[in-house]
This record gives C-alpha cells, structure tokens and sequence, in this order.
C-alpha cells in the first residue's frame, strides 16, 4: 500500500515511460515491416500520451521522477528490441505480460485512493489509463502473444520484472 501520492506518481510516471521505451525498442526492430506494427505504433502513442500527462502532473505538484529513469530506458528499449528479434508473437507477449501487471498495480492504487477519497485528480487518470492498458493487453492476446515461444516463462520473467521496477521506483 502507497500513502505518499508523490510515490504513486513516480511509479506510474516510470512505468508510462518503460512503456514508450518498449515500445521503441519494438519499432526498431520490426518498423513498419512487422504484422503487428500499426498496432504498436498506436499503443506506443497511447503510452506517449500518457507519459505527457505524468510528465505534467509531476511538474505541477513537484514530484521528481525516480533516479532509475536511465536504467528503465535501456531495459525497456532493450526488452522491446529483444522480444521483436523473437518474432511479432514474442513483442505481443511482452505488451500482454506488461500490461497484465500494470493492470493489477493500477487495480491496487485505485482500491487506495477510492477507500481514501483524497486524490479525485490522480484517481481519474488512473482509471482512465488502466482501461486503455487493458484494451492493449487484450489486443496484444487478439494478435496471437500466447503462440511466443515459451510464452508461459516470458511471461512469467516479464511480469516478474515489472513487479521489480515497481518495487525500486518506489524507493529511488
């Protein structure tokens, strides 16, 4: 459970962000050659919006970003690159994995600030960026992401690194 608001924040500002940085990483790879790259490139849009929200809600109530935000590029850019070097099923594996767990975190930040009632703003944002994270899981499971090879353990070593980034980003 996350009391600090200003904490809240900084984990989703990191996690929109990782977002936009798979994303990338994906396009790189695949352009606009892959079967599932008009796709990406709107879900990667979608992220970038969401990441401009954060980034103006961190300005406006004086939160910093987490000091992780160079590791979060690299390994979202390379998670990206390396899941679309497997093949279009593998990059719609690691959209389903991410967005699953962000789903659940974002579940749990709203059962928090719906029971406190003390951040109407934080909470609508929250809302409506959960249900587009679905939309994005539930296409990516539409494209075919449970075909990757291994897609159970990807998955599972996917989700196990967002619940990782979640856990830093709250301390640093």
């Amino acid at each position: 459970m996350i009391r600090d608001r200003s904490t809240m924040i900084r984990v989703d500002h990191a996690g929109e962000y990782g977002a936009t940085r798979i994303y990338a990483g994906q396009l790189a790879v695949m352009g606009d050659r892959g079967p599932h790259s008009a796709e990406i490139r709107a879900m990667a849009e979608e992220e970038a919006g969401h990441l401009a929200k954060f980034n103006a809600l961190l300005a406006r109530r004086g939160t910093r970003p987490t000091a992780l935000q160079p590791i979060w590029s690299a390994a979202g850019y390379a998670l990206g690159a390396a899941t679309a070097l497997i093949g279009p099923e593998a990059a719609m594996a690691c959209t389903a994995a991410v967005e699953e767990e962000i789903d659940r975190h974002y579940s749990r930040q709203l059962d928090e600030l719906e029971r406190d009632g003390d951040d109407p703003e934080l909470a609508a944002m929250i809302v409506e960026f959960r249900e587009d994270e679905r939309a994005h899981r539930d296409a990516a499971l539409a494209a075919g992401a449970e075909n990757a090879p291994a897609f159970p353990l990807l998955s599972a070593a996917i989700r196990f690194g967002c619940r990782a980034a979640i856990r830093l980003s709250e301390k640093i």
